[in-house]
Order: structure tokens, then C-alpha cells, then sequence
């Protein structure tokens, strides 16, 4: 079976973020999800209340577990937190010899607590960007890692390309902090760009946007999908799954991640 999907990411309680959404996402686009958790987190629609590191040795077991036994097609990585995830997931990488590697720089939870120490920044930068055959920055991120503003369409192009330059095989830029009443989410490869573009809805319910794109695009490689396509079925995907959110919680509600088994 082709479509497993290895995620190292931390666990959101409230279900909407996170390894949640990961499996989620990955099981509705046709994939096998399989994780090793960095943190536990203490959240819900209303924040980030408490983040517990997995120690370092837990998340590497549970890693090797996986791919020494059921494999990977793609790994995905999310919430990593500090400079020593950082390090011991870039090496995580590299002992799945060769399994594409969807990195989605995850700093800020949508509510605004921080999810990446400072110093963790230039880890990210500097070990996780070039071990990446498709990163997924949103607007914060990029600028954070490239040191460009990200403000335009312009803006995502620019700071697309520098990420490239520093290693990515692939960015996705997501446009969803960028000002404008339409989003537009720019892929860009060596080959050339691909502009996916859809009107804004205007919801508070968006907890969880990055996570699942992120995964829905590892599920689509991970089946042997090209990149070209597996972005735009996981766009898809995700679009869909804000629109019919299902307006959980007093805050930043979640997607409705299952919408395909409904019609």
C-alpha cells in the first residue's frame, strides 16, 4: 500500500491542530497516518493553556518504531519547539533515507501563543529547510525565516524563491495572512509557479488551516501523486473542509475535516 504518512508533530487537545488534524487530514485523502508525538499541549478553540515536551529519546523511539516496521511514502513535521526537536528530527529525516519530507515551520498557534523557541528560528532555517522536498510557510513564517516582508503577492514570490535558494526543493507559500479579498497560496519549484487563488471567507473558524494542508499535501505525495497535483487536491481539500466548518468553540473553531464522508 503506497500513501503512509510518518507525522512528528505535537498533539492539540481540543482536536482541531496538530497530530489530530494530521490524521484526520491524511485518513480523508486516502492515506495511512502514523506519528510520533513532540508535545502534548493543553488547548482549545481559546489558546495554547500548557505545552509539555515529549522527551527527545521518546519522540526518536516512536519514529524508528514506525519506519523500522510499517514504513513511510512521506514523512510531515509540525509543532517541533525547541533547537533539540529541531536537531533530533532533521536526523529523523535523514535515517528514513530518502522519504519526502513535507516541513511546516510551525511557530504561532492561531490565537498567538508562540509554538517555536527564538533560537529555534535559525535550526529551522538552517536544518530543516534544506531537508525539505515541500515547505508550507504562511506569510509570519516566511518573513521570520528569510528576513523579507511578505505583504503582497510580490512578497510571496520573493520570499518563495529565497526559501528555495536555501534549500527547499518545493514552498508552498500560503497567502492566508496576506491583506486582500481573495487568498492566494503560490507554489513554486525550480520548474517554474502555480498560483492557487479562491475567494476569502470571512470565518472566525480557521484553527488548524496550516496542519491540514500540510498533511493533506504529505498524503497526496506519499501516494505517488506529482507535486503539482498533490497540492492542489489538498487545497482543495481544505478549502471545502473551512467552508463547512462546523462552528465549534467560543474562539478559533476547527475545519470540519471529515466533510467528504458526508457529500
Amino acid at each position: 500500500m503506497k500513501g503512509r504518512v510518518l507525522i512528528l508533530a505535537g498533539s492539540d487537545s481540543g482536536g482541531g491542530a496538530g497530530i489530530q488534524a494530521d490524521i484526520k487530514a491524511v485518513t480523508m485523502l486516502g492515506g495511512f497516518a502514523a506519528t510520533a508525538i513532540t508535545a502534548i499541549t493543553i488547548q482549545n478553540t481559546l489558546g495554547v493553556h500548557g505545552v509539555h515536551p515529549v522527551p527527545l529519546e521518546v519522540i526518536e523511539a516512536q519514529a524508528k518504531a514506525v519506519l523500522d516496521d510499517i514504513g513511510a511514502d512521506a514523512l510531515k513535521t509540525g509543532m517541533l519547539g525547541s533547537v533539540e526537536v529541531v536537531e533530533r528530527v532533521a536526523g529523523l529525516i535523514d535515517y528514513a533515507g530518502g522519504v519526502p519530507a513535507v516541513v511546516d515551520p510551525v511557530m504561532i498557534a492561531k490565537g498567538g501563543s508562540p509554538l517555536l523557541a527564538d533560537a529555534a528560528v535559525e535550526a529551522v532555517r538552517r536544518l530543516m529547510v534544506p531537508r525539505a522536498a515541500l515547505l508550507t510557510p504562511n506569510a509570519p513564517e516566511a518573513e521570520a525565516l528569510t528576513g523579507l516582508e511578505v505583504a503582497d503577492l510580490d512578497g510571496q514570490r520573493r520570499a518563495g524563491e529565497a526559501l528555495l535558494n536555501m534549500g527547499a526543493r518545493a514552498v508552498l507559500m500560503k497567502g492566508g495572512h496576506v491583506p486582500g479579498a481573495t487568498v492566494v497560496d503560490l507554489l513554486l519549484t525550480a520548474d517554474g509557479e502555480t498560483v492557487l487563488e479562491s475567494e476569502r471567507v470571512e470565518t472566525r473558524h480557521t484553527h488548524g488551516t496550516g496542519c491540514t494542508l500540510a498533511s493533506a499535501c504529505a498524503a497526496g505525495i506519499a501516494k505517488g501523486l506529482s507535486l503539482p497535483v498533490a497540492v492542489a487536491e489538498a487545497w482543495a481539500y481544505v478549502a471545502e473542509a473551512i467552508r463547512r466548518a462546523p462552528g465549534l468553540g467560543q474562539g478559533h473553531g476547527p475545519l470540519d475535516h471529515a466533510w467528504p464522508v458526508r457529500g
